[in-house]
């Protein structure tokens, strides 16, 4: 949802309601929830909307949870920062809050009854079928979270649809025959694929050292920090059926699978148990962090960890990284247990000595050579095309599913998706790692497919509301100002 969001972000925007409404079902999760300098609280003013921190922090939170997913838990501050998470959560914010001063200033509201509505549809405050309040409140209690500020939340979202959907015009039958012969135009090609397997580069160590001491910069070794950790384990705390079934109750909205559907007390009861033995040993985690305090008690083990080593959350990192040496962090879940941290030293990063940072040196190196010499013979073989050895294709249309060897499906997608963008009767096309080097040879319509009516009107309507959503965005931009007073939200 979120990379489709930044794709699409200037156009098709009444689906942003939906990221709200679908995060609820993981659940809010505080990683990299920021922490900002503010303007009473706000972090920016949107023509006569003020936008809070706590905003800010919730959407950059759903997008941080949304990555870190994707990347399979790899996430840590630096990378969110390199990808420019906080700059996207707040463009989004902005371009909600655009929509929000239109519908404020044009009387468009959304009323009790329709959030009562809304509410009651979502899938997670749901038992049976129906709208739970045991869940609901359950729910807010555990996110600390008021129903007034998740209501008016909801209430915000539905208003952003209500008014983009008064842009809904349907397509005029002349569009309709546009699209069509858009989506049913073929080109028969010639073409010829080339790899960096097909690039020989030859390495040299003078070279090499060359391109290190150039780029020194980019080889640094990770902050590190040397700490002292105390662990309370949870295994050996004891949890009874009864206890468990009412632990469910209160928290099963966040027992959930891969699709977001809630699973039975079943499903969920091993994470159920692991997650009640937790709640059970932090009283003792809290004594034992006091102890470690006071220097009554030792530390289980001594560590020196790069900074965002999978050993620790990225909550716990991140807290990590706020602190100095000395300090004592209070017990935090790692590994299935609690772990109260002493940061001893804080190692800084250096720069890597060319034997250190060689085999990593080398690989990007290469790469950029072979890199270097596929765009020149790409360009070279363009030049003399027509005595190049390449292959012939079938007729090619936008929805048709080829394998253009030697490109797999992905590739071969991609290739023909730029294509037919193309202006250009031969060219070239990078894909992934690849160039294509190609001709139209032929080119015709097709008969429009009488079973592709429904997805020619559809994409026709969708693109005619693209087109009006685009221009009223337009219109916002000049309408309502934005007012930033904190540095780092905008690029």
């Amino acid at each position: 949802m979120i990379s489709w969001m930044q794709r699409h972000n200037k156009y098709l925007v009444w689906t942003i309601w939906v990221a709200t409404i679908a995060f609820i079902g993981a659940g809010f999760v505080g990683w990299g929830s920021y922490s900002f300098g503010s303007k009473a609280g706000n972090v920016a003013k949107v023509g006569e909307i003020e936008i809070p921190q706590s905003r800010l922090n919730m959407v950059y939170s759903d997008i941080y949870q949304d990555y870190n997913q994707r990347m399979q838990g790899q996430l840590d501050e630096a990378k969110a920062k390199e990808l420019g998470l906080v700059q996207q959560a707040f463009s989004i914010i902005a371009l909600q809050t655009k929509i929000l001063n239109f519908a404020k200033e044009n009387g468009i509201i959304v009323s009790d009854e329709e959030v009562a509505e809304a509410l009651k549809g979502i899938r997670v405050f749901q038992k049976n079928g129906q709208f739970s309040k045991e869940i609901y409140d359950s729910y807010l209690k555990n996110r600390r979270m008021t129903a007034k500020t998740f209501e008016g939340s909801l209430r915000e979202e539905l208003t952003i649809a209500k008014t983009l959907n008064l842009l809904t015009v349907k397509a005029l039958p002349f569009e309709k025959e546009v699209v069509s012969s858009a989506i049913n135009i073929a080109d028969r090609i010639a073409y010829k694929v080339l790899t960096p397997d097909a690039i020989e580069v030859e390495i040299k160590e003078e070279e090499l050292r060359a391109y290190w001491e150039e780029k020194k910069k980019n080889f640094m070794t990770p902050r590190a920090y040397r700490l002292s950790i105390l662990w309370t384990e949870s295994a050996g705390a004891e949890v009874t059926e009864e206890e468990l079934q009412k632990f469910f109750a209160e928290n099963s909205f966040n027992y959930t699978d891969q699709e977001g559907k809630q699973l039975t007390f079943e499903e969920a009861k091993e994470a159920l148990t692991d997650d009640l033995k937790l709640k059970k040993s932090k009283k003792s985690a809290q004594k034992a962090y006091i102890a470690f305090k006071k220097g009554e008690l030792s530390s289980s083990e001594t560590l020196t960890l790069p900074v965002n080593d999978a050993r620790l959350t990225a909550e716990i990192w991140e807290e990590i990284q706020q602190k100095s040496a000395g300090e004592i962090l209070k017990p935090k879940i790692a590994d299935g247990r609690y772990a109260t941290l002493k940061i001893e030293e804080v190692i800084e990063p250096r720069a890597k000595t060319f034997a250190e940072a060689e085999a990593e040196a080398r690989t990007i190196y290469k790469a950029e050579k072979q890199q270097e010499a596929l765009q020149a013979l790409a360009e070279k073989t363009l030049q003399n095309f027509d005595d190049a050895n390449t292959t012939t294709s079938e007729f090619l249309t936008l929805n048709q599913n080829v394998n253009l060897a030697p490109l797999n499906y992905d590739e071969s997608l991609h290739f023909t998706q730029k294509l037919f963008t193309s202006t250009e009767e031969k060219g070239m096309i990078s894909v992934v790692d690849k160039v294509v080097i190609y001709k139209i040879l032929e080119q015709k319509v097709l008969p429009a497919d009488g079973n592709q009516s429904a997805a020619i009107t559809q994409t026709a309507d969708q693109l005619k509301k693209g087109i009006f959503e685009n221009n009223f965005l337009q219109m916002l931009d000049k309408k309502y100002p934005v007012e930033v007073y904190v540095q780092g939200l905008t690029n």
